[in-house]
């Protein structure tokens, strides 16, 4: 048993702004509308030939908490028989569903597994340790919603800057400045508004109430109000609120199977998982990891970067990005992230990587087929990225 893994369906939720459109939805009702949609989608599916569902989740500290995946799957109403794995690879975690899903496939393990992420950034909860002493006199909360908490005295002083501060270092030890992280950020928008306006989404993006396309999108957005914001995180910075990724919240299902299975239900597959790699390396240079895991990755798949034809890397930062173009100067930008990024769409942490493999499949099909690799920055120093064919 086992053969190839293909990507037969996907649908994911708008994505919502922080505190916005989606953020009086549980998290874990959150991850399960997407998986009840995809189901409604194929009429053929009887749910309970199902193997698995596994969901990317950053959080895991409030109602994402308890294997959010097994949750959403019973939350969705799938017979209780179907199980339910939650992953946390940080903002890679959605990819990393993706690429267990696949395994699963390739492996015999499984025929139909429902992968994809979730995270409702906006209901993240405060925290609060157990303390050492019997009776404290003082107790500290810790914002949950992103990044380093609770951090452990014996890391490096440098290795636990803030995700931004350390992206902005990479871009500073670059050469790439203010304007030109300005300069892509714009890019993201204008590209995602222009995507949406073409109606490139809408067949595969679900409404939830009154929400119908990414919140975080400003097609209004301009060079001037860009350059007008303040730095983030140093005083004379090049990061912005405006050149990063906002807090979203949102969800993303694929059902991944194999061919024989599609065909049962009547599917013609989108895209197909070839190959994928993980990669670390020290923990404030997360924004350049992408780099070694596309390289990995493409040459796992017996491919060089100059036979790639589409690349999407998910934009944290748009001094990520712009970093790792700079160590991958094969790579023509044209080709990279075509429809805007996560700057514009957004960056729901546990669903973010595993919506860019979706959209890198979906415009291979739209150009005819082809390959393309997908890729993101991760926490702590790492990076992941999925080759896939069309």
């Amino acid at each position: 048993m086992g053969g190839d893994a293909w990507l037969l369906g996907a649908v994911r939720t708008p994505f919502g702004r922080y505190r916005g459109g989606l953020s009086h939805i549980r998290t874990d009702d959150l991850a399960a509308l997407p998986i009840a949609e995809l189901v409604r989608r194929i009429p053929a599916l009887d749910p309970a030939r199902l193997d698995d569902i596994m969901l990317g989740d950053t959080n895991g500290a409030g109602e994402d908490n308890r294997n959010v995946a097994r949750m959403a799957a019973l939350l969705a109403g799938l017979p209780v028989t179907v199980p339910g794995v939650t992953v946390n690879r940080l903002c890679g975690s959605g990819a990393e569903a993706l690429v267990q899903a696949a395994r699963a496939v390739r492996a015999g393990d499984a025929e139909l597994v429902i992968a994809g992420g979730a995270e409702g950034m906006s209901r993240a909860p405060y925290v609060l340790p157990r303390p050492d002493e019997f009776l404290p006199r003082r107790m500290d909360m810790h914002a949950s919603t992103v990044g380093w908490r609770m951090v452990n005295e014996k890391f490096p002083a440098a290795w636990v800057r803030s995700l931004g501060e350390c992206a902005e270092a990479i871009a500073d030890e670059y050469g790439i400045g203010r304007a030109e992280q300005d300069e892509w950020a714009l890019r993201s928008h204008q590209r995602a508004h222009g995507a949406w306006k073409d109606g490139l989404h809408s067949d595969y993006v679900m409404r939830v109430g009154e929400l119908h396309m990414d919140e975080s999108i400003r097609p209004d957005t301009s060079a001037g109000a860009l350059a007008g914001l303040p730095p983030a995180y140093t005083e004379h910075g090049t990061v912005t609120a405006g050149n990063s990724s906002p807090l979203n919240d949102g969800a993303v299902a694929i059902l991944v199977g194999t061919r024989e299975s599609g065909e049962s239900l009547g599917l013609r597959p989108f895209g197909r998982v070839v190959t994928s790699a993980v990669v670390a390396t020290e923990p404030d240079r997360f924004a350049i990891a992408p780099v070694e895991a596309i390289n990995r990755a493409v040459a796992r798949a017996g491919r060089t970067l100059a036979e790639i034809d589409l690349v999407e890397i998910n934009e944290a930062f748009a001094a990520m990005v712009l970093s790792c173009l700079h160590d991958l100067p094969e790579l023509d930008r044209e080709r990279v992230n075509v429809h805007g990024g996560a700057i514009a769409y957004g960056h729901p942490l546990g669903a973010s990587a595993a919506r860019v493999v979706v959209d890198l499949c979906r415009e291979l099909g739209r150009r005819g087929g082809g390959v393309g690799v997908a890729a993101a920055c991760i926490g702590v120093g790492l990076g992941i990225a999925i080759v896939c064919e069309v």
